[in-house]
């Protein structure tokens, strides 16, 4: 009952700050949901919570996708996610652990320091950022700040960002599913997961016009920081 709850709560904070922020279910969710669940299930749940988040919020955006960069970027993605895939069935717990926070917490720094890469720019671009991302997506269900990077580099402004983040999140996700399959949870367990994405989601639209987005962006990046150290944590712990 405790690990149900748990789960509703970390499904429900997660939803809430990816709809206040166009990011952020996937950093802020998969650390807590990998410690409760396992590497293997926090991952597949993840990627189908995100996917199922950014069709929602794609529904009011879409004509803000910009496909000249989105395409390289999915394709590439959708090439590497069944080498993410493979890691995750080779590995032991304890060395998932490491990995998925490892690039977690990496990840987070490198978007805080907003790094500008000239090489993430254009097509050429695009492909790196979409194939690092659909790696990570599928080994640690992590695949945004390679995203954020590319767009960063872009120089895309806040208001073409989020749909097309929604956008390769939608297409990103439903490739892992495929290759990762479905979490092993129970009825109770989905039900209770439904409904805190959808509680998630009027919380989010509720305090998005009322927050500033820098902080928003900045506590989101914090509480993925403190999860992904954690993670490293307990795999060291493991070991």
């Amino acid at each position: 009952m405790i690990a149900d709850v748990l789960l509703a709560g970390i499904v429900l904070l997660g939803s809430s700050v990816q709809w206040l922020t166009g990011m952020g279910f996937a950093l802020v969710a998969v650390p807590a949901l990998v410690l409760l669940l396992g590497p293997t299930e926090g991952v597949v749940l993840a990627n189908c919570a995100a996917g199922a988040i950014c069709c929602a919020g794609l529904a009011g955006g879409w004509r803000l996708v910009r496909p000249r960069a989105m395409v390289p970027l999915c394709a590439a993605a959708a090439c590497t996610v069944p080498a993410g895939t493979w890691l995750t069935r080779q590995l032991p717990e304890p060395w998932l652990l490491l990995v998925m926070g490892g690039l977690v917490t990496v990840a987070v720094l490198l978007v805080l320091r907003g790094f500008a890469v000239p090489a993430l720019r254009g097509t050429r671009g695009a492909v790196a950022a979409g194939a690092v991302g659909g790696f990570m997506n599928s080994a640690a269900g992590v695949g945004g700040p390679p995203f954020s990077l590319y767009a960063v580099n872009a120089g895309w402004p806040v208001r073409e960002f989020v749909p097309n983040a929604m956008f390769y999140g939608v297409l990103v996700n439903a490739v892992s599913v495929a290759s990762n399959g479905i979490p092993a949870l129970d009825r109770v367990q989905w039900a209770l997961v439904v409904a805190a994405m959808a509680t998630g989601g009027l919380i989010g639209r509720t305090l998005a016009p009322r927050i500033p987005e820098n902080r928003a962006r900045l506590l989101v990046l914090l509480l993925a920081l403190t999860g992904g150290v954690t993670a490293v944590a307990k795999g060291l712990w493991g070991l």
